[in-house]
């Protein structure tokens, strides 16, 4: 079931406090303050001074400070209470500018943290925006060995002992890279792209029957591991039996399996003695390489097929 941790302020402030130099001047209760979402949102979540969208970390830069002090009195007391309303987590005084009084003093009474840095808006909104899509990401752990094998993010699953830490060890012979075995960590960090990575406890480490734990960055060296990849292509071990009762011999459509929430390419091999799956992964992932740049084999074939079909009729 994909997981999604809402984020507090205080952690916010704590792990960007040195990149964005912020400092925290006001609502200091109000650390406990949580930020909901997913990485789709993370927009959302974070942007200049507006009352449309008053639930979000509002960031004042030097367009919003003007505006707000130009305000009559009676009207900046009536927005800063429709503001202060809507709930939002934080208030961030950017490019080093003076807080307004009316904004410091609310904060301090309404437990708001009001949080300043000397970067322009822009910038620190940009930077929050990846920070909270990472954060808010939807996250699910999987069976299987993660790999990096030319350069695309590939799961190799099965059943149990069907070879698939080995067909991993391999893979890693042939100077591809491992990512993960056994449980892998996905977070689906943007609208179309699904990030895995592996648990620290199992970091580097891969499982072989026979051999046990193998510390792969030891034994191959820094260039066999990988920290993260994004997953494009899943391949599928069954034995032959299970192939051709279950699956098509030449499915018409690419098949597909989903992860939290988007269609990830999939491919079944089969296992049997004799078989080299590495060769056949590698060539599985070639071809998904030229799909992803529009070329169909299997469309083209039958469209070689219709035509020859035509010309003999």
């Amino acid at each position: 079931m994909p997981l999604s941790t809402p984020l507090t302020i205080q952690q916010l402030y704590d792990d960007n406090r040195e990149v964005l130099d912020l400092g925290w001047f006001a609502g200091f209760p109000g650390g406990e303050r949580l930020i909901f979402g997913d990485a789709i949102s993370a927009a959302d979540q974070v942007g200049h001074l507006n009352l449309i969208h008053p639930s979000r970390i509002q960031v004042f830069g030097h367009q919003e400070t003007e505006y707000y002090r130009r305000l009559s009195p009676a009207a900046r007391v009536h927005q800063t209470e429709e503001l202060v309303a809507g709930q939002p987590p934080a208030f961030i005084i950017a490019q080093g500018l003076e807080t307004p009084a009316y904004i410091l003093s609310i904060c301090d009474e309404k437990n708001i943290p009001l949080f300043s840095t000397p970067l322009p808006a822009a910038q620190v909104i940009d930077y929050l925006r990846v920070y909270l899509s990472k954060k808010l990401a939807q996250r699910i752990t999987m069976h299987g060995v993660f790999m990096d094998v030319l350069g695309v993010g590939v799961l190799i699953t099965g059943e149990s002992g069907l070879g698939k830490s080995e067909l991993g060890l391999e893979l890693i012979s042939r100077n591809h890279g491992l990512v993960a075995d056994d449980a892998v960590e996905f977070a689906r960090i943007a609208p179309n792209m699904i990030e895995g990575r592996c648990p620290p406890l199992l970091r580097n480490l891969l499982e072989v029957r026979g051999l046990g734990l193998l510390d792969i960055k030891t034994i191959f060296g820094e260039t066999a591991v990988r920290r993260k990849m994004h997953l494009k292509l899943i391949v599928h071990l069954v034995k032959r039996t299970t192939l051709e009762e279950n699956y098509e011999r030449l499915p018409l459509h690419s098949q597909t399996e989903d992860v939290l929430g988007l269609p990830i390419r999939k491919v079944v091999i089969p296992v049997e003695a004799g078989r080299n799956l590495a060769v056949l992964l590698e060539a599985a992932v070639r071809n998904t390489i030229l799909q992803l740049r529009g070329i169909d084999t299997l469309k083209e074939f039958m469209e070689r097929q219709q035509k020859a079909m035509e010309s003999d009729s």
